[in-house]
């Protein structure tokens, strides 16, 4: 008996072990992330950026660079408020499918038939019926927007809800139902308008009650916090105009529009609700929804003609460059640009905002997960080589063929990645030492390239490196 606790002990020592030794080290990809961002920030002139990494229920990391104010030097943080624009329609959409679970509506309901005011004009008699699901998906037919110039600058006059009803029997069907993906924000808006009208309940009070307090989302809103606009809500910001300016832009209010575009939030709180998502998709009980409702929330239900669009109900939907099923949304109104984006089959979200216009947060999320994967692959196979690279880590200038070169460690290598790229992965060039201060350049294969030397001044600080027989000068 003694001898068969012994070997249980060991075995037990040894998984013990096994576990320690897999289990990831992100911090070379968190300071690669940082490094990555708080340069497209410099170099997009953005105003200020927050970000955050979610494994299913942590949250791996959180970060901010610039500033929600810049004239008042308030810096962003991850609890700074921005609008998030279309990512509000996924609260309206899990909204409606609430009513869904508790059999109040019906997906192929007709709109006319939950809505009795709904006199938007037919213009195709051969189409079948707008329906909830042609909402949800963008199928419908309907305009993208209700009849006012709302995205217009400078005042954004979006209209009142009384507004959108009194215009909408002016309006017509651009296509036949169930023909054509066509993005709407009216399409959505009048699925808010079903939430109040079979809930009996203020469309505001719905998502506060059902949705908002359940998963403690006390910093997201139905509206933008016109007080803390400055302080903890973020200045919008233009996109770069031709002197390479972005212009501050006025605060608006969605108004009618808000179950489409109205909501205001942070990162930390679409963190809270990408791990709702993650969770209930596993789950055996209702959190909010039926866990069986929210995998069907993320099926495809349209795929338009030339299969370039695929959409669920409300949440976007599709096939990311990993192979995995991704859903999510994103955000774009004046001064903001926002997503939300998380991978179902590997449990981890993203989520990005930025206080201006004409950049892409999406693209930064996906570079992020990007990072990420890359980190597991090198961490699983890492240099056991003890080498101190603190001498070597900094910005070096590559001008005029590039801005900058940020040089950093990488799991028992160096990583050199050239400042700014949309594309940090591909960017990335590993150097493994030879000695001293010699270094060499792997190929994609795997063996040697080229040498890579670096100098120091008379006080022994690096102050630059040699590569092909040219010098690039340490900058930080």
């Amino acid at each position: 008996m003694k001898r068969i606790l012994i070997i249980l002990v060991i075995i037990s020592l040894a998984f013990t072990a096994c576990a320690e030794e897999k289990t990831p080290d992100h911090s070379d990809a968190f300071r690669l992330i940082e490094v990555w961002l708080e340069a497209q920030k410099d170099f997009e002139k953005l105003p200020g950026i927050s970000a955050i990494i979610v494994d299913d229920q942590k949250t791996l990391w959180e970060g901010a660079f610039g500033y929600a104010n810049p004239d008042k030097k308030v810096r962003t943080e991850p609890a700074t408020l921005y609008s998030i624009c279309s990512i509000s329609k996924l609260f309206t959409s899990v909204a409606v499918m609430k009513l869904y679970d508790e059999g109040k509506l019906r997906l192929d309901d007709a709109i006319g038939d939950l809505l009795p005011w709904f006199d938007l004009e037919q213009a195709y008699p051969e189409s079948g019926p707008i329906t909830v699901r042609g909402l949800l998906t963008h199928s419908a037919g309907i305009p993208r927007e209700s009849a006012y110039p709302y995205w217009t600058a400078p005042d954004f006059n979006f209209p009142c809800r009384e507004e959108v009803k009194k215009k909408l029997g002016e309006q017509e069907t651009l296509y036949p139902a169930s023909t054509y993906y066509q993005y709407s924000n009216l399409g959505l808006s009048l699925l808010g308008e079903i939430v109040e009208e079979i809930s009996g309940i203020p469309y505001d009070d719905y998502i506060e009650n059902n949705i908002l307090r359940p998963l403690e989302m006390k910093d997201t809103r139905t509206r933008l916090p016109e007080k803390q606009h400055g302080k903890q809500l973020a200045l919008g910001y233009s996109m770069l105009n031709r002197a390479g300016v972005r212009e501050k832009l006025n605060l608006f209010q969605a108004e009618g529009i808000k179950p489409a575009a109205g909501f205001s939030s942070n990162v930390r709180d679409l963190a809270t609700f990408a791990k709702w998502v993650l969770r209930l998709r596993e789950a055996k009980e209702p959190e909010i929804l039926r866990p069986a409702t929210l995998r069907d929330m993320h099926n495809i239900h349209w795929v338009d003609p030339d299969f370039s669009t695929t959409w669920g109900l409300g949440f976007g939907v599709h096939k990311g460059s990993d192979g995995c099923k991704w859903v999510g949304h994103n955000g774009s109104c004046p001064g903001y640009r926002s997503t939300l984006q998380i991978n179902v089959e590997t449990k981890m979200a993203y989520s990005v905002m930025v206080n201006c216009n004409g950049v892409s947060p999406y693209e930064y999320a996906h570079a992020l997960d990007d990072i990420l994967l890359k980190a597991q692959s090198s961490f699983a196979k890492a240099s056991e080589e003890k080498v101190n690279f603190n001498d070597y880590i900094g910005n070096y200038s590559e001008q005029p063929w590039y801005a900058e070169t940020y040089i950093g460690s990488w799991y028992g290598r160096l990583v050199c990645l050239d400042l700014p790229c949309t594309d940090p992965v591909k960017n990335m060039t590993f150097l493994k030492h030879i000695g001293n201060d010699t270094f060499r350049r792997i190929r994609d294969n795997g063996e040697l390239g080229e040498y890579v030397t670096f100098q120091r001044d008379e006080k022994g600080k690096v102050v630059s490196y040699k590569w092909f027989e040219n010098y690039s000068k340490k900058i930080n």
